[in-house]
């Protein structure tokens, strides 16, 4: 495909998010924006959160993981299985009960006007750079086979790809994302089935061929037992991603928002395990995606894309799809599943973080109602430029996986929100508010001194994202020592 080709099918795909948009956003109300009027269907958001909990992020970087890595993200998969339970049955009876707009409001009934500051700015950090890394991924890639072909500059890639963000979401928010979310999926699992077909055939195997050659032996260890001292063992990784679901999903503002906008709890419940369930067989057919993309490349020598003098692991399923003779059918639903899976996760992330700086910061229902729409309109505006910069400044800074770069992010930011939120729930203490910020900083410093540590000075142990649940641990016990006896 041409990058002229690419463009003329983004800017296709791109009208159709328009006209979604359009009849969505009819009302242009805070409500709508906020809440969707909680009439969401619950299967419908159940979908559309596939496509946002994996994103551009798995779309591409789980598959350029595997050579690494092999099948190891399984077992954080696993345990994000176990996170999405808690999150159904434990925080979700708790927001719908306190009727919040912002979850982070629970932190304020329960402790006071600190907690709520430090819990909303833990989020507000956390999902600026979680959503920065998902559209640096997709726009490196439009910039490498699209972008560079008219020498434009990477820094005006990512100010059109936000832009385009703000022009479908502005009206709307989360009442037009639970359906442009429902799209994008579909977009995205037709992409990855669609292009397993063509490479298969490429390769002269049926789909039983590829799950028995040897081949795929060699990428596709899955558990990792024997030494507990490894950043990959099975206990690490599972109890990691237990709890980076807990708190990506049900300690974060993007994905219960759209939670939130379910009818009732039950609905909203049936959305969480149903969709718990599907994840774990999407991730696993993205993981054999990626091993069949690395056995692609080796029979037909075709080289990692090489970015500013490194080898881009994240960059070989687009340099497949487009550029070795698969045929146009792969490459167009390639691109289409690219944006959709990228944007999907990148336009709730853009309005998650206008509820929550609306909410949190500004104190929007306390403001005169004629004032709220303008107020949340030049939020948006601001959001998407905070998104931009922060995108720009990773092309400069970022030198790990996308994937794995994005986990270990989570594992500093959303400690001090797993230690407030556990304390809040399992304990009836109430706590010294003024201090809780000192508390969540002195967490975060131990936990990132931690995790840059050698490992000859730990006895040969790699931190991986069990980081996570130490930082909340510390937390915790921080926010004991300040309880009001």
């Amino acid at each position: 495909m041409t990058a002229t080709h690419i463009l003329l099918l983004i800017g296709a795909y791109f009208i159709v998010l328009l006209l979604i948009s359009h009849f969505t956003g009819k009302n242009d109300s805070n409500v709508d924006f906020f809440k969707a009027g909680k009439q969401s269907p619950w299967y419908l958001v159940a979908f559309g959160m596939i496509g946002a909990s994996l994103s551009g992020v798995t779309f591409i970087s789980v598959p350029g993981w595997v050579e690494a890595s092999e099948f190891s993200y399984m077992q954080v998969v696993f345990g994000y299985s176990l996170g999405y339970l808690v999150v159904a049955y434990v925080l979700l009876p708790i927001y719908y009960k306190q009727n919040v707009t912002s979850i982070y409001e629970y932190l304020d009934n329960r402790f006071g006007f600190v907690s709520y500051k430090v819990g909303a700015i833990s989020f507000f950090i956390s999902r600026v750079l979680g959503a920065a890394f998902r559209l640096f991924l997709v726009a490196i890639v439009l910039q490498q086979f699209v972008f560079d072909t008219w020498n434009v500059p990477f820094e005006l890639t990512v100010t059109l790809s936000v832009l385009l963000i703000w022009i479908y979401t502005f009206r709307g928010g989360i009442k037009t994302i639970v359906w442009t979310d429902t799209l994008q999926t579909l977009f995205m699992l037709v992409s990855v089935g669609l292009s397993i077909y063509f490479i298969l055939q490429q390769l002269n195997w049926d789909f039983m061929d590829f799950l028995a050659s040897a081949e795929l032996e060699k990428y596709s260890k899955t558990l990792f037992l024997n030494d507990f001292m490894d950043k990959n063992h099975f206990v690490k990784s599972f109890l990691g991603g237990m709890f980076i679901t807990i708190c990506m999903t049900g300690l974060d503002q993007d994905m219960m928002q759209k939670n939130l906008t379910c009818k009732t709890l039950k609905d909203s419940q049936k959305n969480m395990v149903s969709f718990s369930l599907v994840l774990v067989v999407v991730t696993f057919i993205f993981m054999l995606l990626g091993a069949l993309l690395f056995i692609y490349a080796d029979k037909f020598q075709i080289a990692i894309p090489m970015m500013d003098g490194k080898a881009k692991p994240d960059l070989l399923f687009p340099e497949i799809a487009l550029n070795s003779g698969l045929g146009m059918i792969v490459g167009i639903t390639f691109i289409l599943g690219l944006i959709a899976a990228a944007y999907s996760s990148a336009d709730s992330a853009l309005t998650s973080l206008t509820t929550s700086f609306c909410v949190d910061f500004l104190g929007i229902g306390k403001k005169p109602e004629n004032h709220q729409k303008r107020i949340r309109k030049t939020t948006h505006i601001g959001m998407s430029l905070l998104l931009i910069l922060v995108v720009i400044a990773f092309k400069h800074i970022l030198d790990t996986n996308v994937i794995d770069g994005l986990l270990q992010v989570a594992s500093y930011t959303y400690g001090p929100l797993l230690g407030l939120f556990t304390f809040g729930i399992i304990t009836k203490y109430q706590i010294k508010d003024k201090y809780v910020w000192i508390v969540a900083l002195v967490s975060v410093s131990i936990c990132y001194v931690l995790g840059k540590l050698p490992p000859e000075n730990l006895s040969g142990y790699v931190f991986g994202y069990e980081l996570l649940p130490l930082n909340g641990l510390i937390t915790f016990v921080g926010l004991l020592l300040i309880r009001k006896k």
